[in-house]
């Protein structure tokens, strides 16, 4: 809570309370994915590691949880709903919509993959490509929300959003209820607050993110959000400029630490995820692995390891084709 002048604004949160009403609210909506456990020294790693698909969801992420919850949370109006996307959360909310009989228009920023601008139209909604990253196409979602009175959803700042990314957790930790350690990707922070909102302390909660992507890092260090330069190989899923305010709230109680891991190291957790587990992840859905494999965030023997897979919209030929990223030019859009 601040206090600025007489007027007292308070920082909105999220509570395991509010991650349980969203569970009750989306229901069988969403997939109960699955927990893949893996032998003992898997990836050398030294802990006992678990990988939670949360790739084989609706829309392959984990986004869908938080675009059902806040518009069963609202009243949608024949204008429909608008967000703003760097694709998974776009993707999100044109399934949720088209389930539920809503319209939906999207704006996803040009340095996004075409593949989730066409995923996005082929759910049927209706997008709007704009220059720049998450920011630029943000701004313009909100002019365009003003001048049509549509449901705004934001993709990792607005307490149902984040709620429902939650339920994700509740799910976990039915899962694996002994759970020492969950590591979570970390792009605006919408998943990470939702999760760290569930176990509240039961279980530690790290923050991966692309160094180049070190928008929770900078809030944390600067005590609120600040605007940051993103860029990289994960950009795309992980490049919003600024932390949410929800998110950062949640992360300074709950969230043990939050470590930065350079790029070839999300392309090689890729690599590992494909050519050990046959599991094909997007960047951003690879990044919590990498963590590990870059010694980031370093288990002691026997600790109990959940990472977090949750996303795979990519080119399944990627892989093969895309340059490493130590040679991959500067983002021209990155400002």
């Amino acid at each position: 809570m601040a206090v600025l002048g007489y007027a007292i604004v308070t920082t909105p949160t999220v509570t395991r309370d509010d991650v349980l009403a969203a569970r009750a609210r989306v229901g069988p909506r969403v997939r109960r994915t699955p927990v893949l456990e893996l032998e003992h020294g898997t990836f050398g790693v030294p802990g006992r590691l678990a990988l939670k698909l949360e790739l084989l969801q609706h829309t392959g992420s984990f986004k869908v949880r938080g675009a059902f919850n806040a518009m069963l949370a609202s009243v949608v109006p024949a204008a429909g709903v608008i967000a703003a996307s760097g694709g998974n959360f776009g993707l999100a909310v044109a399934f949720a919509a088209r389930e539920l009989g809503h319209r939906a228009e999207i704006f996803v920023p040009e340095t996004s993959p075409p593949v989730k601008a066409r995923r996005i139209r082929d759910q049927g909604a209706h997008v709007r490509i704009v220059p720049g990253y998450y920011d630029e196409a943000l701004e313009a979602s909100r002019q365009r929300a003003s001048e049509t009175g549509a449901v705004e959803l934001h993709a990792f700042d607005q307490r149902e959003v984040v709620a429902g990314q939650g339920t994700l957790a509740a799910e976990l930790a039915e899962q694996v209820p002994d759970a020492e350690t969950v590591l979570v990707a970390v792009g605006g922070g919408g998943l990470i607050a939702g999760v760290a909102a569930w176990y509240s302390g039961d279980a530690r909660v790290i923050g991966i993110e692309p160094e180049r992507c070190p928008t929770m890092t900078e809030a944390l260090r600067a005590g609120g959000p600040v605007q940051v330069d993103v860029g990289g190989y994960a950009a795309d899923s992980l490049g919003a400029r600024r932390a949410g305010v929800i998110a950062h709230g949640i992360c300074s109680r709950h969230v043990d630490r939050v470590v930065v891991v350079p790029d070839h190291a999300i392309r090689r957790a890729q690599e590992v995820l494909w050519e050990g587990v046959r599991v094909l992840a997007e960047p951003g859905g690879a990044a919590a692995l990498a963590g590990l494999l870059s010694g980031a965030y370093r288990p002691e023997p026997g600790e109990r390891v959940v990472v977090l897979a949750c996303g795979a919209n990519t080119d399944p030929g990627s892989l093969a084709d895309a340059p490493s990223p130590g040679s991959l030019a500067e983002p021209t859009s990155a400002r």
